[in-house]
């Protein structure tokens, strides 16, 4: 029902993820972040977002990001009808996929992240979704919505699309969180508007004032 992507950047250390599903309320659902444990996307056929946030306190306390996976995973007698990736903050990451969500549906890991869908047309998505990230030059949060288009373009949610959603962490940023709740004809680049009036003029220039991790007795200048 979803497709998405946790992600660290090399130059800058933020850490990112983005979503698209051919339901509602993606980014409700499907992300969750957290500077001191990383990221989680808990999606699938019947989706636990307990299992968004239980990994994300096991990594917390200093547990690797594939064995926080297998340990949320392991507990939960539902787990087939889950699927669950999580992104440390060093980039390290895990990832399942329960063997009754709909096809075509899985996982990949690579250098600075991991992929995850389900009920995708073509499991070539996966590899776009990467690939989009790895190939496109830019912003961070760009690059995460240039994935999402890339995993449109190789075949998408069997459904096409209705909403997307984007996270980003940096302890020297306030968090950059959009969402696209519901959107007949295009969320991701309803998302790509969205995250460019976020990242300029007037808007971006008081979220760079706000308290952040790095300084949270920061005030307007």
């Amino acid at each position: 029902m979803t497709f998405s992507i946790l992600a660290r950047d090399p130059d800058t250390g933020a850490i990112g993820g983005a979503a698209a599903t051919g339901s509602l309320c993606v980014g409700g659902w499907v992300l969750r972040g957290a500077l001191d444990a990383g990221l989680s996307a808990s999606q699938g056929a019947a989706p636990s977002v307990f299992w968004g946030e239980d990994v994300l306190a096991r990594m917390a306390v200093g547990m690797d990001a594939e064995a926080a996976v297998a340990a949320v995973v392991g507990a939960d007698s539902g787990r087939a009808y889950r699927q669950l990736s999580a992104l440390a903050p060093d980039g390290g990451s895990g990832v399942f996929t329960g063997d009754r969500n709909t096809p075509h549906a899985g996982g990949l890991r690579f250098d600075t992240g991991v992929v995850a869908g389900n009920l995708l047309a073509d499991a070539a998505v996966l590899d776009a979704v990467r690939d989009g990230f790895l190939s496109t030059g830019g912003a961070f949060g760009a690059r995460l919505i240039s994935a999402l288009r890339a995993g449109e373009a190789a075949g998408s949610d069997s459904r096409g699309l209705l909403s997307a959603a984007l996270l980003v962490l940096h302890p020297e940023s306030a968090p950059l969180t959009l969402r696209i709740d519901h959107h007949e004809t295009d969320p991701i680049g309803a998302l790509d508007g969205l995250y460019r009036r976020a990242t300029s003029g007037d808007y971006a220039d008081w979220a760079r004032q706000v308290p952040t991790r790095a300084n949270p007795e920061r005030v307007l200048d």
